[in-house]
C-alpha cells in the first residue's frame, strides 16, 4: 500500500470538500469572486505541499465572458412565492426582468400545426408563454425534435415575440453555466403543485461580464526523468450561485477531484515521482472547458512530452467502481488500470468507455495527448443541483480509488 494512504488522508480530503463547498466559497462561480477565492486556497496548499511553479505564481490568469446572478431571483405563480433551486431555475443565460405578466398556455400538440403554433407566438407577445410537461415516450422521435426545436427556439432566439418562458418539468432540476447573455429570460419550474398558470410575477437582476478576469492554479514536482511529463488535473469551478441566498455546492463535482488532486500531489512530494508530475485545477470548466482550452493554447511546457495526463471530475462515491472516458482509445492503459485493480481487489469494477468531450481531458485529447478522463459511479445522485452538500458526500471508495491511482501512475 503506498505510504500515503491512511484514513488521515482521508480526513485531508474531507477537510478539502468541507472548505471548497462552504458558502464562503459562494459556489466557486461567478458572484462575489467565489472562484478567485477557490483558486487562492488552492494555491495556499500548492505552497504548503511543496509544489513548484512554473512562474513566479501559481496562477495562470485568463479571461472568460459569463453571466452572473449576484441578488434578485424571484418567481411567483398565482401568488405563490417559488424557491429558487427547489422549485425553479433560471436559464444561465437569461437576462434581467421585473414584472408581472399574463401567460399563454401553449398545448404540445400545437407545435406539430406551424399555423396555429404562429398564432399563439403572436398572442405571446408582451406575455410568457409557457410550455407544459410532457412525456417522450408519447411522441415519435421526430416529434421530439420538433419540441426541441421549438423550446431552443424560445430560450435562445431574439425573435421570440414573448417577454420571456416558463417550461414545467417532472424532470430533476439541474442548473449550469453560460458565457453568452440571451435577450430573453426562461425559467424552468418543477410542477408538481402547479395548475393552469395565469399570472407570473418576475423580479430577477443579472450581471453579465464580457471579460471576467479568472485563473488555473498550477504547480509540479521534479521526477527522477525530466524527459517526459505526467499531468493530473481537475477543475475546481462550480456554478455558484442563483440570487443572493441559492447556493450550488458543488461538492461531487468536482470538490472531490481537487481533493484526490491534492491528495496526489502530497503523495507524490513524499514519494519521488519518476517524471515530471504536473497538477492543475483548472478554472471555466463549468462554462465550456475555458480554463483548459488557454492552457492548452499558453502551455507552460510542450504538449508533446505529456506522457499521460488523467482527468478527476466527480471523485466522491464509487460505490460501483468508476468510468474510464478514452479507455478504449488507450486501451493498453486501461487493461493495465483494472488489472491492478482486479489483483488487489480495490474497485468493484473498472468500467470501459470510449471518447467524450465532457470535461477538461477533452482540449488536450483534441491535441493527440494520451489521456484519461475518471469519474466514480454510484452513490448519491445530487448534480448540478443545490443538493451536492459536504455534509451528504460519502467519498465512499476514496482511499481505494487512490491507491488504485498511484500504483497506475507509478507504473508508466
Amino acid at each position: 500500500m503506498p505510504l500515503f494512504a491512511s484514513s488521515q488522508d482521508l480526513e485531508y480530503a474531507k477537510s478539502i470538500v468541507k472548505m471548497l463547498a462552504s458558502p464562503e466559497l459562494k459556489g466557486r462561480g461567478y458572484v462575489l469572486g467565489g472562484d478567485k477565492i477557490a483558486a487562492e486556497f488552492i494555491g495556499d496548499e500548492f505552497r504548503k505541499i511543496g509544489l513548484t511553479s512554473f512562474k513566479k505564481s501559481y496562477f495562470q490568469k485568463f479571461t472568460t465572458s459569463v453571466n452572473s446572478f449576484p441578488s434578485k431571483m424571484s418567481l411567483m405563480i398565482d401568488g405563490q412565492s417559488l424557491i429558487p433551486g427547489e422549485d425553479f431555475l433560471i436559464e444561465a443565460g437569461s437576462p434581467r426582468i421585473t414584472g408581472k405578466f399574463e401567460t399563454v398556455q401553449l398545448e404540445i400538440q400545437t407545435i406539430f400545426d406551424r399555423d396555429e403554433l404562429s398564432r399563439q407566438l403572436r398572442n405571446a407577445s408582451g406575455k410568457f408563454l409557457v410550455v407544459p410537461t410532457y412525456n417522450k415516450p408519447d411522441y415519435s422521435k421526430e416529434q421530439q425534435i420538433q419540441i426541441t426545436e421549438l423550446i431552443n427556439f424560445l430560450k435562445y432566439h431574439p425573435q421570440n415575440p414573448a417577454s420571456g418562458t416558463v417550461i414545467l418539468t417532472k424532470d430533476k432540476l439541474t442548473w449550469s453555466g453560460s458565457t453568452v447573455l440571451h435577450s430573453k429570460p426562461t425559467f424552468t419550474v418543477n410542477d408538481s403543485t402547479l395548475n393552469e398558470i395565469k399570472n407570473i410575477s418576475v423580479d430577477v437582476e443579472n450581471k453579465f461580464y464580457e471579460k471576467y478576469k479568472s485563473q488555473n492554479v498550477i504547480g509540479f514536482i521534479e521526477g527522477s526523468n525530466s524527459d517526459s511529463l505526467v499531468v493530473l488535473v481537475a477543475h475546481y469551478d462550480h456554478l455558484g450561485m442563483m440570487g443572493s441566498e441559492t447556493v450550488f455546492p458543488g461538492a461531487n463535482d468536482n470538490a472531490s477531484g481537487v481533493a484526490m488532486l491534492l491528495n496526489l500531489a502530497k503523495y507524490y512530494q513524499s514519494n519521488k515521482p519518476k517524471y515530471n508530475t504536473v497538477f492543475i485545477a483548472f478554472g471555466g470548466e463549468e462554462i465550456g472547458l475555458v480554463g483548459a482550452k488557454h492552457f492548452v493554447e499558453n502551455s507552460f511546457y510542450d504538449l508533446k512530452k505529456i506522457k499521460f495526463l488523467i482527468n478527476f471530475d466527480i471523485s466522491g462515491t464509487g460505490d460501483d467502481g468508476i468510468q474510464v472516458v478514452n479507455g478504449s482509445v488507450y486501451k493498453d492503459e486501461f487493461d493495465r488500470l483494472s488489472q491492478i485493480n482486479e489483483e488487489q481487489q480495490l474497485l468493484k469494477q473498472v468500467k470501459i468507455r470510449g471518447e467524450a468531450c465532457n470535461s477538461d481531458h477533452c482540449v488536450f485529447h483534441m491535441k493527440q495527448v494520451p489521456c484519461f478522463f475518471i469519474y466514480t459511479l454510484g452513490g448519491i445522485q445530487a448534480y448540478h443541483d443545490i443538493y451536492d452538500k459536504a455534509e451528504t458526500l460519502p467519498l465512499t471508495e476514496f482511499l481505494d480509488y487512490f491507491r488504485l491511482m498511484t500504483e497506475f501512475i507509478d507504473g508508466f
